[in-house]
């Protein structure tokens, strides 16, 4: 087993998978500060300067009892909402990407498909024939 899992390591596929994780993360991170920073202000300006984040319904208040603070409970759909939005654009990129690869993919099959294969070589007994044609012609 131990083998097995240094072989499995040893293959590039590893390398490429934790490339892949980090590079979504990061790609995450970007979209999310996208969604936060740049496309859901204008949208709460048009609803009347409303800040998704800070949508929510209170179901307790926040309290102070004989000194001990007992905090906000509330469901925040407006986070939710920015995620939804967050979670569709990561969707959209990553459809794109797979669109264009395999539009890629699919323009290289067909070019494979258009060079002519070439002509099988001759077998010993159509090589011996032509020999003997040959001979006989002359």
């Amino acid at each position: 087993m131990i083998k097995e899992f240094k072989q499995f390591i040893s293959k590039g596929n590893v390398v490429e998978m934790a490339v892949g994780l980090i590079m979504a993360v990061y790609f995450g991170a970007i979209v999310k500060s996208l969604v936060d920073h740049i496309i859901m202000p204008p949208i709460g300006m048009l609803l009347g300067n409303v800040d998704f984040s800070n949508l929510k319904i209170v179901l307790q208040q926040a309290t102070v009892n004989g000194g001990v603070e007992v905090p906000e409970v509330a469901i925040s759909y407006g986070l939710f909402l920015n995620t939804i939005i967050t979670f569709l654009i990561v969707a959209l990129a990553i459809f794109m990407v797979v669109k264009g690869y395999n539009r890629m993919k699919s323009a290289m099959e067909k070019k494979e498909e258009e060079i002519p294969a070439a002509p099988p070589a001759p077998t010993k007994e159509e090589v011996l024939l032509t020999e003997i044609r040959d001979l006989l012609k002359k």
